[in-house]
């Protein structure tokens, strides 16, 4: 399991990326096309990948549809891709890859009828181990330097798309380093933030210029008061010296390679397996939601500070072949008990973690930026069982 930090003064580091990083917009347009055959048919299957480079954009995988509309919505497949990078913001030919002039490649084809019998029983699509964390170092129960990271990239669309900052592209990087005293983060060591933009802004005069103008609208703006410190923090702000060439043009980008930006940016384990274009049947997906889900209301219960749940299944069983709470010592009752607790009041089959969840829903496109966890509107992330949790625990809540 994860490593335990609760001890001493120690930094801690993560990183996410933007919407227009090449790498999630091959997630969204591998999730756009998932949502697209769950809107016409909430039973399709589907496991969609993306590779996205200059000027190509191929969407290749196995698909199961059930109905007309949905048969409609795969022949659709090209302009679901050209709406989804309209909607990322690759729209200018200058560029090198853009909605309007990208070729689009579609090679879907069904399901293998040996994995459609597993499922068809209600059985987990595949054989894997998944893992969610959840912690108090946020109102939102994410660790903070993942959630921060996030938040900047978030930052940076909003700037971008209203023009705050004249100039900036679509693709972005950010990273936080967080300086703890045991599980308690204590103050913003590092921020560093990469933001592509037009010729304009070439030259070390007009970086010095964007940094600033960075600072204050893109980092300031979503950093904690109490732990950001201007004099007492280091800022990169495209420390290369300038971003011009990126997105998909300057990087490959392929549908599951972020998954560690994804979940908890590397604090607590990861079972390997990536999110984007695969429907609820997949365990991959819809059992991580479900073990964040879990793990959040473990916390908000009052059960532990901090949370990690992993689970595991084989392909065609229905039921987990194991399930582990492990809480870094911050338990108030045995974490034996949290277990069983948690096998008691959280349905683990996938069939029932669809229900509980409501995954059946065109909801994904949104997941694939800006972090599948820690983001209001999604339903792994409500803690309405956390009350039931702490009266079945005896901490009276």
């Amino acid at each position: 399991m994860a490593a335990n930090y609760s001890n001493g003064i120690h930094l801690f580091t993560s990183e996410s990326v933007s919407m227009g990083h090449p790498d999630k917009v091959a997630d969204q347009v591998s999730d756009a096309v998932l949502d697209s055959l769950l809107r016409a048919d909430p039973m399709a299957r589907v496991a969609c990948e993306t590779l996205c480079t200059t000027g190509l954009v191929v969407v290749a995988g196995e698909v199961t549809v059930h109905n007309d509309a949905a048969v409609i919505a795969l022949n659709n497949v090209e302009e679901t891709v050209r709406k989804t990078l309209r909607r990322i913001g690759y729209t200018d030919p200058a560029m090198k890859f853009d909605a309007e002039s990208c070729a689009v490649i579609r090679t879907l084809h069904s399901q293998s009828a040996d994995i459609a019998m597993g499922v068809d029983k209600d059985g987990a699509g595949d054989q894997g181990l998944m893992f969610c964390f959840a912690c108090r170092e946020t109102p939102e129960l994410m660790p903070m330097p993942i959630f921060l990271s996030h938040r900047m990239v978030e930052r940076q669309a909003i700037v971008r798309e209203k023009n705050i900052i004249k100039g900036l592209r679509p693709d972005a990087k950010s990273q936080v380093t967080v300086e703890y005293e045991g599980n308690k983060p204590v103050r913003i060591h590092t921020v560093v933030l990469s933001t592509q933009h037009t010729a304009d802004w070439n030259g070390a005069k007009k970086q010095a210029e964007l940094k600033k103008q960075v600072i204050k609208h893109i980092i300031e703006p979503v950093m904690p008061k109490k732990l950001y410190d201007p004099s007492n923090v280091i800022i990169h702000v495209n420390p290369t010296g300038q971003f011009e060439i990126g997105g998909p043009h300057g990087d490959t980008g392929l549908t599951g390679r972020k998954i560690i930006v994804d979940t908890y940016g590397g604090r607590g384990c990861h079972g390997g397996g990536a999110f984007s274009g695969k429907d609820p049947t997949k365990v991959d997906r819809s059992a991580s939601y479900m073990c964040r889900h879990i793990a959040k209301n473990v916390v908000a219960a009052g059960l532990a500070d901090v949370c990690e749940v992993q689970v595991s299944y084989a392909i065609g069983i229905a039921e987990p072949l194991s399930v582990l709470v492990y809480t870094q010592g911050t338990n108030k009752i045995e974490e034996a008990k949290i277990t069983e607790l948690v096998r008691k009041h959280f349905p683990l089959t996938p069939r029932g973690i669809i229900k509980h969840l409501n995954l059946r829903r065109p909801i994904y496109e949104e997941t694939a930026r800006h972090g599948h966890f820690g983001r209001a509107g999604f339903s792994w992330e409500e803690t309405s069982l956390a009350a039931t949790l702490a009266k079945a625990a005896g901490l009276g809540r």
